[in-house]
């Protein structure tokens, strides 16, 4: 990922140069991985049960 692709995304994120200067490249990594599984379907989700039985 290239300089400028960062921060394009960061941006479209919303972060702030203020956010990004409190925070290191692997956390808005993460959150740009987030965003992208945001829109997978997932075959299950976890119940309050399975939660219990963990």
């Amino acid at each position: 990922m290239t300089t400028g692709l960062f921060y394009l995304r960061a941006m479209q994120l919303g972060l702030t140069s203020a956010d990004l200067e409190r925070m290191t490249v692997g956390m808005v990594t993460d959150l740009i991985i987030e965003a992208g599984n945001d829109h997978e379907p997932y075959c299950e989700l976890a119940t309050q049960e399975d939660f219990d039985r963990f």
